[in-house]
């Protein structure tokens, strides 16, 4: 399977937002790899955490953490299609670059505001504590600049800037 995110058609648009979801955890799991190595448990700990809140009870088993990083990418994807159904979608035309990488990481601070301030201390207070406040809303702002660089630099956002000028 190929990724084509210089696809002009809208068939592109699944791998774009695949692309772009990818791209976003994958700058999380990065970064909470060189933090996680400064933190008790370490990304593992934060990575069965993941598969806890998700998958109660399953936080212990031998394979929570590669089911973590598993469920991490999912719901990366479905975020990154989220922001772009919701904002870019109908509005990427009318930005520039710095705004729409402004919008990105600010939409992503907002996610990061609703998962850590009201979701996570219900479903999961532990996974509130692995790491520190400030290098999950790092996390989250990578997760925001990383997305948004894929769908800048796709041929449908150049297209679609374009469309909106004439």
């Amino acid at each position: 399977m190929r990724l084509n995110l210089a696809d002009q058609s809208n068939s592109g648009i699944p791998s774009l937002v695949l692309g772009a979801g990818l791209a976003g955890g994958i700058a999380e799991i990065v970064w909470v790899g060189l933090i996680g190595s400064q933190a008790s448990g370490g990304a593992i700990e934060v990575a069965r955490q993941v598969t806890a809140t998700v998958l109660p009870g399953a936080g212990t088993l031998a394979f929570a953490p590669f089911a973590g990083v598993v469920i991490h990418l999912l719901l990366s994807v479905l975020l990154a299609f989220a922001f772009w159904r919701l904002l870019w979608r109908p509005f990427a035309g009318q930005l520039s670059p710095v705004e729409a990488g402004l919008c990105g990481m600010g939409s992503l601070t907002a996610v990061w505001l609703v998962n850590f301030i009201i979701v996570l201390p219900v479903l999961n207070p532990a996974f509130v504590t692995l790491l520190p406040l400030w290098a999950t809303l790092i996390s989250k702002l990578l997760f925001g600049a990383a997305m948004t660089a894929v769908l800048l630099t796709s041929s449908y956002h150049r297209r679609v800037t374009s469309l909106s000028m004439v």
